[in-house]
């Protein structure tokens, strides 16, 4: 099922110039009341628990500083991530229904735009053969 949430919706693949590669395991993404822990976070739409999944944009034209992102992805039981690649901590995924979602960071200084990402799932990238282009 698609992410609900409103935002723009992209390819991942166009995003991230290819696969994304995720490092590390899906995690709950936790909710604070008063600064303190609260259990984790759930999507206002389905009511399916948030999962961070922190990855690469391996894309040489990507903005300097946005080289690591965390995409939240919203399922029922922690995403299912691949295999790392042989001798490397990099597990190349693609992210279902992905969608870019702007709001209005405050805190010190001027409020400015910012954005955060959504997904309704993550699967592991096509491998290409040898010889693939």
């Amino acid at each position: 099922m698609p992410v609900k949430k409103s935002g723009l919706p992209v390819n991942s693949e166009s995003y991230f110039g290819g696969p994304a590669y995720a490092v590390g395991d899906a995690e709950p993404l936790i909710e604070f009341v008063d600064g303190k822990p609260a259990g984790q976070q759930h999507d206002k739409d389905t009511g399916k628990p948030l999962w961070t999944v922190r990855v690469f944009d391996t894309d040489p034209e990507a903005p300097k500083g946005q080289g690591e992102v965390t995409v939240k992805v919203v399922a029922a039981t922690p995403p299912a991530l691949p295999a790392e690649l042989p001798g490397l901590p990099f597990r190349p995924v693609i992210f279902d229904d992905l969608v870019v979602v702007p709001y209005v960071k405050e805190g010190s200084g001027r409020p400015r735009v910012a954005y955060s990402l959504r997904a309704s799932g993550i699967r592991p990238a096509a491998s290409r053969k040898t010889g693939d282009s």
